[in-house]
């Protein structure tokens, strides 16, 4: 193991990474770094406290971000929610957005589930490492949580962190473009691939070279294709007074509100993040939709 002051550490970090953002994206970088690998917080940089670290895992490390690959695959896990979890290349890496989004439906159902008389479910569609079920299950005492994805791999992934987590959660691959829902559920949620192909060209490498496409990216020519699907499915798979929520891109917030209210859906809301961008959808369905 070596020593350096903290400072001198966090310098060096930023030296090393310094071709590969703007100043401040470096520096945010190094710090998340430091604090994820050696524990080193805000309180331990102020003090300029020793730290110990393995400078031979630490040159890895370095080598690895220098090749864009995300800092979450380096470590091995992502912040959600305040939870950490598993993250690799099989899933997308759980983002701030997707929190707000789980936020919204946590902010609406504690006090339907505190006063319902039946335990209510939710299923969330393309459920990658499992984070959205997971924090959903732990945060609201009554509400059973499903996630469905197409990919075995993400799946994989998504069991081991409800595992780790110790989070009651089933979960099952279905092709959502192709099956249709074989449950009934009270909320549907997702955070489906929204990104058209044509933006390709405006994202870093580190997501390009290290998060699964598949997760991303709809044709040019239908960008709306997994809202629509979803929309046309819940339907038949929401109780009487379902919700479902989106995660949307942020140009078709208007498209997306247009599209729920042709199916069917009624009070559908478009919410901004906290950078002011459409980012989020909810809608609700009034009568069964018979099969």
């Amino acid at each position: 193991m070596s020593q350096k002051p903290a400072k001198e550490l966090l310098r060096q970090v930023i030296n090393e990474l310094a071709n590969l953002y703007e100043e401040r994206e470096v520096t945010a970088l190094a710090r998340h770094y430091l604090h994820d690998r050696f524990h080193v917080d805000s309180m331990k940089l102020a003090m300029n406290s020793p730290i110990h670290f393995d400078e031979k895992l630490m040159h890895h490390d370095l080598r690895l971000l220098r090749a864009s690959t995300p800092l979450q695959h380096v470590v091995g896990f992502g912040e959600f929610y305040g939870r950490k979890f598993k993250c690799g290349p099989e899933a997308l890496i759980p983002r701030p957005e997707t929190e707000e989004l789980v936020n919204w439906v946590i902010e609406d159902h504690h006090q339907i589930i505190r006063s319902s008389n039946h335990q209510i479910k939710v299923l969330d569609i393309g459920t990658g490492t499992g984070c959205i079920p997971i924090i959903l299950a732990l945060e609201v005492s009554g509400l059973k949580a499903e996630g469905i994805d197409i990919s075995k791999e993400a799946l994989r992934l998504a069991t081991q962190n409800a595992e780790h987590l110790k989070a009651d959660i089933g979960f099952s691959q279905i092709d959502i473009l192709e099956e249709n829902l074989s449950g009934q559920y009270d909320i549907i949620i997702s955070n489906p691939p929204y990104i058209p192909e044509s933006d390709k060209a405006q994202m870093h490498s580190n997501v390009l070279e290290h998060e699964p496409g598949l997760a991303l990216f709809v044709p040019n020519s239908d960008p709306l294709l997994f809202y629509r699907t979803i929309a046309q499915k819940a339907k038949l798979s929401l109780k009487d007074g379902g919700v479902v929520y989106f995660e949307i891109h942020e140009s078709f917030g208007a498209q997306v509100k247009s599209l729920l209210e042709n199916e069917g859906f009624t009070q559908v809301s478009i919410r901004q993040d906290l950078q002011g961008k459409d980012r989020m959808a909810r809608a609700h369905i009034k009568g069964k939709v018979q099969k």
